[in-house]
């Protein structure tokens, strides 16, 4: 189906049912789809065409929903831009991906109009929450539809097998390891990834409550979608704020909730985590990065038998793997312990292996790349065959990842490939020495990373946030931190130094930023390896 229809197919069943709350404001689904259609034949008044480029530039907000249904219907392809991203990065994103349409929040003005000035192929900005200037809000840009010719020949832009070839979304990579490429993602991998969303994520609750607070152009925007494909509610926060996100649960009754790791353990480090109720949760879901298995059982023991998490990439959304809420808490609670390490076995659409250099399946247990094959993988790069080619190989989609599958089917993260640390002709993986660290109750996070040294080549250095609630007496010293990882991992993956910082650098996506950490440690050698 194209995807719209999952949306619509809800619309029809529960029209007047709350698709939208943000604050006092409720929206139905019947509304919702109105305003979306008003959007579409505005668009289509102002000639959009198929696959054209529509950008959302905005932080949480109801409009960024209704602007992302209303892109879809028009049959435009969405383009969620990361509102922390520098400015170039997003006007270089913008260019490279010819993107036509803006969508965006007053918030921004300024930063809209200096990439209106470097972005020629910009031809319509619209202004969400009001007229700015020479931009219309986006109220009167919908009054543009009342004249649009509803015999014109675009309206009819769908087929019986619902396009599973368009693209409905040019979303960017992380841009971790250079700038960001637009993955074209099909009606085809959208429906594939509902499709299993609506299987995997249904829970036990009737009308599912979702809370979004973290940021709708990345993953939460994900499953805003997936939420309005089960009949759910979206409750929109502007932003995360871990006391907020631990008091709405309990005030809306939420039933479902996206979280990245990192944003997951500051709920648990906030000092009135027990002052809440949160019986309502039934899917409590982790994804974006490994999750260190010692918080995860501890989240289980705050927030009930709904914690869960999937693995997925922008190339592969969401999806390639699901681990259960059953799963977690029967390892929680000493059944099989070690599959609260795992990301979960491969979902119904997708087949997951294991893969050395040389292209061959390794059996359970053996360490190699991460590969998948099957509907939910996207199309490519956008104008970039080479990059396309080199994650095709031998008849696999490379992720990137470097994992091992043990004799149940689980598949376990340990790595990003480039991530990988060679300490003493040791292969060291930053993500386990990461787990390690972080079973220490005092730490909140924690980053690892490869430094020079004469000796090791490279040399193990974590650096790490401790809780700021931490009474006298509970603090950690280095020389702890690296007696606790002996034991823990041994000597060749405990790391040889400890800095403890007050934050860690991050991505405009969230994710560690290990570019930025290891960049006043090398540069004073020849190249970032020894």
């Amino acid at each position: 189906m194209r995807a719209i229809d999952y949306f619509d197919k809800n619309a029809d069943l529960f029209t007047n049912r709350v698709a939208i709350l943000d604050g006092d404001a409720r929206y139905s689904y019947g509304e919702a789809r109105t305003s979306s259609e008003r959007i579409a034949r505005a668009m289509w008044a102002c000639g959009a065409q198929r696959e054209q480029r529509a950008a959302i530039y905005s932080h949480n907000h109801p409009g960024v929903l209704f602007c992302m249904l209303g892109i879809l219907r028009a049959g435009a392809a969405w383009v969620p831009i990361n509102f922390r991203n520098a400015a170039d990065a997003n006007v270089e994103f913008l260019n490279y991906s010819e993107t036509t349409w803006l969508f965006y929040h007053s918030r921004f003005k300024e930063q809209v109009e200096e990439i209106r000035k470097r972005v020629p192929s910009l031809r319509h900005l619209i202004c969400i929450d009001g007229p700015d200037g020479e931009h219309p809000s986006l109220a009167d840009f919908m009054e543009l539809g009342n004249s649009w010719n509803e015999n014109a020949s675009y309206l009819d832009w769908t087929d019986a097998y619902g396009n599973p070839d368009q693209i409905m979304g040019l979303v960017p990579t992380g841009g971790t390891t250079g700038p960001a490429r637009g993955v074209r993602v099909t009606n085809l991998a959208w429906g594939t990834m509902t499709e299993m969303a609506i299987h995997y994520w249904k829970g036990e609750a009737a009308e599912p409550v979702c809370l979004c607070t973290a940021p709708l152009s990345h993953a939460a925007g994900v499953v805003a979608f997936t939420m309005f494909a089960l009949g759910g509610t979206n409750v929109v926060l502007s932003g995360f704020d871990a006391l907020q996100v631990l008091s709405a649960i309990e005030k809306y009754r939420v039933t479902h909730l996206f979280l990245p790791p990192t944003a997951f353990y500051a709920l648990l480090a906030h000092p009135d985590l027990n002052k809440f109720d949160y019986s309502s949760l039934r899917v409590f879901l982790l994804a974006g990065s490994p999750v260190s298995p010692d918080k995860l059982k501890q989240g289980v023991g705050v927030f009930g038998s709904c914690m869960c998490q999937s693995y997925g990439q922008t190339e592969a959304p969401m999806l390639l793997t699901w681990l259960d809420p059953r799963t977690v808490a029967a390892a929680a609670a000493g059944d099989h312990p070690e599959r609260l390490r795992s990301c979960g076995r491969p979902t119904a659409s997708v087949r997951v292996a294991i893969m050395d250099d040389a292209g061959r399946i390794l059996p359970p247990h053996e360490v190699g790349e991460i590969v998948a094959r099957g509907s939910l993988v996207s199309a490519g790069y956008h104008n970039l065959p080479q990059a396309t080619a080199e994650i095709r190989g031998h008849g696999w989609h490379h992720t990137g990842d470097v994992g091992y599958i043990d004799e149940d089917g689980y598949v376990y993260i340990v790595d990003r490939k480039k991530d990988m640390i060679i300490s003493g002709g040791f292969n060291v993986y930053c993500a386990e020495v990461e787990a390690g660290i972080m079973a220490l109750s005092q730490v909140q996070e924690c980053a690892v990373i490869g430094v020079p040294d004469e000796k090791w080549g490279e040399a193990v250095k974590a650096l790490v946030v401790l809780r700021s609630d931490l009474r006298q007496g509970e603090s950690l010293t280095e020389s702890a931190v690296i007696a606790h990882c002996k034991a823990k991992l041994g000597g060749v993956k405990s790391p040889k130094s400890v800095e403890f910082v007050p934050e860690i650098p991050k991505t405009p996506a969230g994710k560690f930023d290990r570019k930025a950490m290891r960049r006043p440690y090398w540069t004073t050698v020849d190249r970032e390896v020894h």
